[in-house]
């Protein structure tokens, strides 16, 4: 079948217009919180060209990850900037190597402060998209975007880590008990995600997932459903034949869009290259898109594995309207990926090791380590407009002291009296029979 292109070939929300502020509270009146006593920044302060540097390096993780997952499945769906805040709330906490690791390889290329500052603006302003038409049902869009952390009740979280997390992101730390209740605490975090995303992500965390071991759980879920800027009619869908990469066909159902149906009677953005079509089909509201790639035929491979931030840079620079006789499948299916090894393989293996990970930031010590990072996702695409959810969670565990060494001179001993400073042996001997 076909591959989704994720941030860019099949799937990409292209950001438009300004972006404003608005964000919902945290009830703090659950004492099982635990929370800043600050206040959400809802005004970062970030110039354009700190933007759009953010921007471009947040879609080069897209291609990295996207080229790293080799996944073997026929179809592919990931939310990069879901992983991309899971990551940065945890970043947040990370020192020394740990935290220049994660940061060559997410592309982290602004101090933290700066770092959260973006992230910040970013989620304020993709939290202000809503858009629906009181007067037609049928236009709508709808974008919600969540973050929560889960922590072991009565660990030692910093207070600076708090403020980070509110400041920035909104959040605080949910308190849970994993430690003699973790099915309670797995359970409770898969229910806010299923919440966050219309129930289209579902038992994000599996039975092994967390266990007596794990100190934290931090997690972004994004749901996005939106109705086409140029409807499609029904009543035209046909049964089509789609040519899949290893030559074979399968039935699809096809969709064609209703002449003059954009609220305008607007054309599709489209483009031609060497070795590939492009047509880009906006969403109510026009903020947001579906750029399509088609590469040539017999050739999705070696596009594939060139594919790159600054081929689709050149690819959407080269759209315009034109007169276009679509015709597109309708599909839908769902994702689940483990990147702790991806990720760790990408540059970051320290995060994921006992006693080299260093999330001193959270604790004030070297205790927590990057058990898995777990993400899904989910996307119907038909008639009226798209679907999609994802979910990431990023599992933190506990790395206790090593257990005492068990010593018990019950045979004969050497032994020596010894001066520590010089390390002068005083006296020396041994005992085969201490009765």
């Amino acid at each position: 079948m076909f591959q989704i292109l994720a941030a860019g070939i099949l799937l990409m929300l292209s950001l438009n217009g300004c972006r404003e502020t608005r964000i919902g509270s945290i009830d703090d009146s659950d004492r099982s919180l635990l929370i800043s006593s600050g206040e959400r920044n809802l005004d970062p302060d970030n110039t354009q060209a700190e933007w759009n540097r953010f921007v471009g390096d947040n879609n080069a993780f897209a291609f990295d990850l996207y080229h790293a997952i080799g996944d073997d499945a026929e179809n592919l769906l990931f939310s990069p900037y879901s992983i991309s805040v899971a990551l940065a709330m945890t970043w947040g906490g990370a020192a020394n190597r740990t935290e220049s690791q994660m940061a060559d390889t997410l592309h982290f290329s602004f101090p933290q402060e700066k770092m959260h500052s973006l992230f910040n603006e970013l989620d304020l302003g993709l939290n202000d998209r809503n858009q629906n038409d009181p007067a037609n049902e049928d236009k709508y869009l709808k974008l919600k975007i969540a973050n929560a952390v889960w922590g072991q009740k009565d660990y030692g979280f910093l207070e600076s880590y708090l403020d980070l997390l509110m400041f920035h992101y909104g959040a605080g730390i949910r308190l849970a008990d994993f430690i003699h209740n973790p099915s309670r605490a797995r359970f409770d975090i898969n229910d806010w995600v299923a919440e966050q995303t219309e129930n289209r992500i579902q038992d994000l965390l599996a039975q092994d997932d967390v266990n007596t071991s794990t100190r934290m759980v931090l997690t972004n879920a994004i749901y996005f459903k939106a109705s086409w800027g140029i409807p499609f009619d029904p009543d035209q869908t046909y049964s089509g034949v789609f040519h899949c990469e290893d030559g074979t066909d399968v039935p699809v159902s096809m969709m064609i869009p209703a002449p003059g149906s954009g609220e305008n009677g607007e054309n599709y953005a489209a483009a031609e290259g060497p070795g590939y079509q492009a047509v880009q089909l906006p969403y109510y509201g026009d903020d947001f898109s579906m750029l399509i790639v088609i590469p040539d035929a017999g050739t999705f491979s070696a596009f594939e594995q060139d594919m790159n931030a600054a081929m689709m840079e050149q690819i959407t620079g080269g759209l315009s309207k034109q007169d276009v006789n679509l015709k597109m499948p309708k599909f839908g299916y769902e994702t689940r990926v483990q990147l702790s090894d991806t990720l760790s393989g990408m540059g970051m293996p320290d995060a994921f090791i006992p006693g080299s990970a260093d999330f001193s930031g959270m604790d004030g010590g070297l205790s927590l380590f990057l058990d898995k990072v777990i993400h899904q996702a989910s996307v119907t695409v038909d008639e009226a407009g798209t679907e999609a959810a994802a979910a990431t969670a990023v599992v933190m565990t506990y790395s206790p002291d090593p257990d005492p060494i068990e010593i018990t001179i019950d045979r004969p001993f050497i032994y020596m009296i010894r001066d520590n400073q010089t390390g002068a042996v005083l006296f020396l001997g041994r005992v085969k029979d201490p009765s």
